[in-house]
């Protein structure tokens, strides 16, 4: 006859904790309210009133005339074909930019990753893109690189062939997105190079024990591991590209036409040059609104970054 195990004692639920006071409670809550009121006072207030002008027919040039509009602000802004061609090129850029920046910094991310002479330099030289000032950026490479007389770009290709081609303005979009992505290319690598360092060497190396090569150890083991820091790397880039202006403005002023006019510009000029408050307002609510989809896929990636495997 066997004896058996006495079973397991069911674990012990606990249950919530005692209610403190209300004296208490909005003790330990009062030293937060004045934080709490800055962040409603620069950020809620502003959105609330955009919210407001956004419903109402408002043109600067008669400030008289502001009336209750309803949703025709939305409605102009939506039918807008503008604003549809503003919407896929915002798109475009985005796209273009994350993508070719986050293949430049993977490549970039595995190149610093291993150990040569002068590693720490040349991560610095690659990191300094990134601490341009935007607007100084454009203008660099407005004037340096793009110049069709003495541009960096048509000497550099002059080899090939390549001369005196005025970039901005027979090919705008590519000019953004090749500008943009020099700009954002270290961001993505510093994303991926923390998802390197972060490998189990023991793994790396059982892995070369059992005489995997190079690019049998990135695609099975590697690249797999840094799937969670490429999704954080193209949500994030997308969230800052797409609230992309100083280039855009100092380069090619949305030109030629409509050809490199994304949302945030497009807000520019319903305001600064139509007047119109009330459809850029909508049209604010409107982009809010997508970036806030777009930040909410990123936080829940983010959030699953620091979730412990259970």
């Amino acid at each position: 006859m066997t004896a058996t195990a006495p079973p397991a004692p069911a674990r012990e639920r606990r249950g919530p904790g005692p209610k403190l006071p209300l004296g208490e409670r909005w003790s330990r809550r009062g030293p937060l309210l004045p934080a709490l009121l800055l962040v409603v006072l620069f950020t809620q207030l502003p959105m609330a009133v955009t919210v407001y002008y956004s419903l109402q027919s408002r043109n600067l040039l008669r400030p008289g005339e502001s009336a209750f509009a309803g949703f025709d602000n939305y409605v102009a802004v939506v039918t807008d074909a503008h604003f549809r061609g503003a919407v896929v090129n915002t798109v475009v850029l985005t796209a273009g930019v994350v993508l070719l920046a986050m293949a430049l910094g993977v490549a970039l991310a595995v190149l610093l990753d291993q150990r040569f002479l002068g590693r720490n330099v040349v991560r610095t030289l690659l990191i300094t893109p990134f601490l341009v000032m935007p607007a100084a950026a454009a203008l660099v490479w407005k004037h340096a690189m793009f110049n069709p007389l003495f541009g960096v770009l048509n000497w550099a290709l002059s080899p090939f062939g390549v001369d005196r081609v005025d970039w901005v303005s027979e090919y705008p979009m590519f000019s953004l997105v090749l500008m943009l992505t020099w700009q954002w290319t270290p961001f993505m690598m510093l994303i991926v190079l923390a998802g390197l360092q972060s490998q189990d060497p023991e793994v790396l190396e059982a892995a070369r024990v059992d005489g995997a090569s190079a690019l049998q150890t990135f695609r099975r083991i590697t690249f797999p591991h840094l799937r969670r820091f490429i999704e954080l790397g193209l949500l994030l880039g997308s969230i800052f590209i797409v609230n992309t202006f100083d280039p855009i403005y100092l380069i090619t002023q949305g030109g030629p036409g409509q050809a490199t006019t994304n949302l945030p510009y497009f807000i520019y000029q319903v305001t600064f040059r139509a007047f119109e408050v009330g459809e850029a307002a909508a049209a604010g609510v409107v982009v809010v609104l997508c970036t806030i989809l777009i930040a909410s896929f990123a936080l829940r990636v983010i959030s699953g970054l620091f979730r412990e495997e259970r």
